[in-house]
């Protein structure tokens, strides 16, 4: 079956509209706050496509992976499967990677443009607080100073000029030591900022590092999704390659010692990120397809999503190899996407759901809160979840507390990622007594019925 949808963010658009998953903005729309207000409306449902944005020339596309089943029609399964299907995928790269191939000339590069002016391009100013117009969708591609190996990842870009970006680097990334490393030498780190790409390409940046050696080039997972490789393009005026099929491609360098103010940010914490100096992009070449739409993503079910993506069944895969009986897990939207996970798990004897607990800790450390239910609770439904605190944990036995953890720095309840960490246990107690037993109805066919409403 043919997967381009998958590396071509065009046919992606195209496929939604078929599967009836896409909302067409036709009014038009300005860049700074309108566009992410009109779009959060639509948080969690359609994708949106604005296609009219005020005193620019390109549309902009918002809300690609805020509905996980609308993306698992994409990748042509169930929603409860899409984490497990990306999961095979990168264990299918780990052992038979299906490795990018290079060329001069792609989709991406149809057009170069002469000047570089970002001012031209849609960047939207998504909340009432952001410092400015960010890029918050492409992906990075850099190449190890000593090693040449590829890294694909995703970072906010605030635009402070025609040429110049200011970009925050996380602690523990890839790039942050590339950058490092190149800035002892006094030299700047080539990239690329690849916007509009597939999800393919989107998933195989957002891989965590445990499952993404240094050594290894993660743009293969890409690969490994689409079945066929992802094609390159050499660029213009860097020694770093962009994705052939991306809708635009900035050429560009992180300049050593340098430091400008970034921020503020709204970030996936619901909260905004402060406004600090920070690495300092410049753009040195800008191509793109005759007939581009740019990207942007909103923080919130966007990210959540993302990272459920690839965390989830990872993480099941990490617990369940160590603790019996573990079913499902979840990152729940109310924990950011990061920061908690429910596991479901199937009770054969007591302490199990402790130790689940300990391994969903290790198998992912930025969370901060882990909750473990009976395998009769919906694990995606908050409502259910609260029911099996309020009615199975017990504060004296079932509460884990772990202080002075390592945890996700964005986290402003931590200092600087160094928080407490807390398991609750909120499964029956084994063997379950009738006093824990869940209240069942009949199933019925309201199509045998005749109901007025």
């Amino acid at each position: 079956m043919n997967k381009d949808h998958l590396i071509d963010l065009g046919a992606s658009v195209e496929r939604l509209a078929a599967n009836g998953d896409l909302a067409r903005v036709r009014s038009e729309v300005d860049l700074v706050h309108e566009l992410a207000g009109v779009a959060r409306c639509f948080e969690g449902k359609e994708v949106v496509l604005c296609e009219k944005v005020r005193e620019r020339i390109f549309p902009v596309l918002i809300g690609l992976y805020w509905n996980r089943s609308a993306l698992a029609r994409l990748f042509d399964c169930a929603a409860e499967q899409l984490p497990f299907v990306v999961a095979d995928s990168v264990a299918e790269w780990q052992t038979r990677p299906i490795d990018p191939e290079v060329g001069d000339s792609g989709a991406a590069n149809e057009v170069i443009e002469p000047d570089v002016d970002l001012g031209k391009l849609p960047i939207p100013t998504h909340a009432l607080g952001d410092g400015g117009p960010y890029i918050d969708s492409a992906i990075v591609i850099a190449r190890d100073p000593d090693t040449g190996v590829r890294n694909a990842s995703i970072y906010r870009a605030l635009v402070t000029g025609p040429d110049r970006l200011t970009v925050q680097l996380d602690e523990g990334r890839h790039v942050r030591d590339y950058f490092e490393r190149a800035e002892k030498q006094g030299k700047p780190l080539e990239v690329t900022l690849n916007i509009g790409v597939g999800p393919a390409a989107h998933i195989a940046a957002i891989v965590p590092a445990s499952a993404a050696p240094l050594d290894k080039d993660e743009l293969g997972v890409a690969g490994n999704i689409a079945g066929r490789p992802l094609h390159l393009i050499r660029s213009q005026s860097v020694g770093v390659e962009g994705i052939a099929d991306a809708q635009f491609v900035l050429e560009a360098e992180m300049l050593p010692h340098v430091r400008e103010p970034e921020g503020p940010f709204a970030e996936v914490t619901g909260y905004y990120a402060a406004r600090d100096d920070r690495w300092v992009v410049r753009v040195k070449k800008i191509t793109r397809r005759k007939n581009p739409i740019w990207q942007t993503i909103l923080s919130g079910k966007e990210v959540f999503n993302s990272v459920g993506l690839v965390g989830e069944a990872a993480v099941y895969r990490l617990v369940s190899r160590q603790v019996r009986g573990v079913k499902a897990v979840y990152f729940s939207h109310g924990g950011c996407g990061f920061y908690h996970a429910i596991i479901q798990i199937q009770k054969s004897m007591e302490g199990i759901a402790k130790n689940a607990i300990l391994a969903t800790f290790a198998a992912f450390p930025s969370l901060k809160m882990v909750v473990a239910v009976d395998e009769d609770v919906d694990l995606t439904n908050a409502e259910d979840v609260e029911w099996a605190l309020a009615t199975r944990f017990r504060p004296d036995t079932g509460m884990i507390v772990i202080p002075s953890a390592r945890g996700h720095e964005l986290n402003p309840s931590t200092d600087r990622g160094l928080g407490t960490k807390l398991g609750l246990d909120a499964t029956a107690p084994f063997p379950r007594p009738r006093a824990f037993e869940r209240v069942k109805m009949a199933k019925v066919d309201l199509s045998k019925f005749d109901i007025q409403r």
